[in-house]
């Protein structure tokens, strides 16, 4: 199994508007690619006016991944209104290989 991360940053009075929109788009995009085995989505308020964001999707291989992102699995996956609320971004996401599940 293959975890894949990513971080973003919005302002934190419209946290909860960008993770409904994520929701709606990211989190469904994920789920609905064959290979996908779950999603799910963190904030962190960071106290200076910005929140957290992190997507967290767990697939069964790197081709699965690649059917979501496409050949660059090490790009991001960007939305159309990212724009209107994402303050900052990282634009690659992190494979991990998922050494142990939980019991």
């Amino acid at each position: 199994m293959i975890a894949r991360m990513w971080r973003g940053w919005v302002r934190t009075e419209r946290a909860h508007e960008y993770v409904d929109y994520i929701a709606r788009t990211g989190l469904v995009g994920y789920r609905e690619t064959s290979g996908n085995l779950g999603a799910e989505m963190w904030t962190r308020d960071l106290g200076d006016g910005r929140t957290e964001v992190t997507t967290l999707s767990w697939w069964e291989s790197l081709d699965h991944i690649r059917a979501f992102a496409g050949d660059d699995i090490s790009q991001a996956v960007f939305y159309p209104q990212d724009d209107e609320y994402l303050v900052d971004r990282e634009t690659t996401v992190t494979h991990h290989e998922v050494a142990r599940r939980p019991a």
